[in-house]
């Protein structure tokens, strides 16, 4: 089966709305084994709509449609469909019943405008809406399906899970199962390089490189009758690829680099402090930010003085005059001296010239210094993580400090612990 995903919406159009909504859609989709090759955003224009929606059904079996169900009169894309397949419109009392019943709960008057959301092609499956007042619903003749959806992802995202997973499973004869290897240390290029030959011979699964923000991911996926042969088809490919590229992989179907961390010190009970002056405090929120942090992290410092770092984590004088702040001895003892005040099994420090001034030739603009200090490992990383002046140069130096402060203490957990 082929999908075409068409999102209404003139504020879609003008950038006032981020349309994640084809995102979550096409992912969804193709984790049923439907496959997605155009995506296309159109205005609360009726010409347009109709044009887009001819479009889309002269090259796809099913047209999925977000917004435009509400209730004012730029709100189209309920009588377009109902046009396209040349059926009437009619009041669905269901539907008009639950309207009715939403505002009365939250305490609202319902307008009369709101009563045209309850007007449905005749012939749809409803999908009844508990998270909002437009309800959704499936029109087909057979041949080419129509699903409209509301627009607000807050309702799109939980109603396309419980009705339209189910309604276009028992339409479709395969699934697809993708895993997602993230990769830290390695750039996308690299990859294709080290994986050239093996993902040109590989079609079932495929093997799909994609470039983040300081890491790469390798997503590979299956088609198959069913979830098990899916992952029967991938686990020997994962094999491979942890043979060629096991060092810099961090996980599988995981969230990100700090979850990574997090779970890494919980299975082995362990705990991390960290000492922070260019990352200023971006360390120790990526550590917070997940779930259950508390039991592996009681402490941060945030030096961006020298004499904080000198009274705090016990940096010497005499290293700060001799080296500077931004050196390798400076990150030594600032992890040194977290690990002493907190007790903490790893001491993490980053410290280091973000930019857009203070740098040097000896010591440009992304010059940065990572230190580790645990009973087993005990190191400095030195970073060039100068990039093109830009307007958030200095975020992504400091972000890309932080990652790699998250990794160098996840190569400690894994090698030492």
């Amino acid at each position: 089966m082929r999908a075409e995903i068409l999102c209404v919406g003139t504020e879609l159009l003008l950038g006032d709305i981020v349309n994640t909504n084809a995102a979550y859609i096409a992912k969804e989709l193709a984790a049923i084994g439907v496959d997605v090759y155009y995506q296309t955003v159109v205005g609360d224009n009726n010409e347009r709509l109709e044009e887009s929606l001819n479009l889309a059904f002269s090259r796809a079996d099913i047209v999925i449609m977000t917004g435009g169900l509400g209730p004012t009169y730029d709100d189209l894309t309920k009588e377009t469909v109902a046009k396209y397949f040349n059926v009437p419109m009619e009041v669905d009392q269901a539907s008009l019943d639950s309207i009715r019943g939403f505002f009365k709960k939250i305490g609202a008057e319902m307008t009369k405008n709101n009563e045209k959301q309850a007007l449905m092609p005749k012939g749809a499956t409803v999908f009844h809406n508990n998270w909002g007042t437009a309800p959704g619903l499936a029109l087909t003749d057979g041949k080419l399906t129509a699903i409209l959806l509301p627009g607000p992802p807050g309702e799109m995202k939980p109603m396309f899970a419980a009705y339209v997973i189910d309604y276009l499973s028992k339409m479709s004869n395969k699934v697809l199962v993708s895993k997602n290897i993230r990769l830290f240390g390695i750039g996308e290029s690299k990859i294709e390089d080290m994986l050239h030959d093996y993902m040109k011979s590989s079609s079932n699964p495929t093997i799909a490189p994609y470039a983040k923000i300081g890491e790469a991911m390798l997503r590979v996926t299956a088609s198959g009758k069913d979830k098990e042969e899916c992952e029967k088809l991938i686990a020997p490919v994962i094999k491979k690829i942890n043979e060629i590229l096991g060092d810099y992989i961090y996980g599988i179907d995981i969230p990100n680099l700090q979850y990574a961390v997090v779970e890494e010190l919980k299975e082995k009970g362990l705990k991390v402090a960290t000492a922070e002056s260019c990352t200023g405090g971006m360390l120790s929120e990526f550590i917070t930010s997940m779930p259950g942090s508390s039991t592996v992290f009681d402490c941060g410092v945030c030096s961006y003085a020298n004499n904080v770092k000198s009274k705090l984590l016990g940096v010497r004088d005499s290293t700060l005059e001799k080296y500077g702040a931004v050196s390798e001895q400076t990150a030594a003892e600032m992890a040194a001296g977290i690990r002493a005040i907190s007790g903490a099994d790893i001491g993490v420090s980053t410290t280091g010239i973000a930019g857009p001034d203070g740098g040097t030739p000896e010591k440009p603009v992304g010059t940065v210094y990572i230190g580790i200090d645990s009973e087993n490992d005990r190191r400095v990383i030195k970073l060039n993580l100068s990039g093109r002046r830009s307007d958030n140069e200095r975020y992504m130096v400091r972000y890309r400090s932080a990652q790699n402060a998250l990794f160098a203490v996840l190569e400690t957990i894994r090698k030492h612990y």
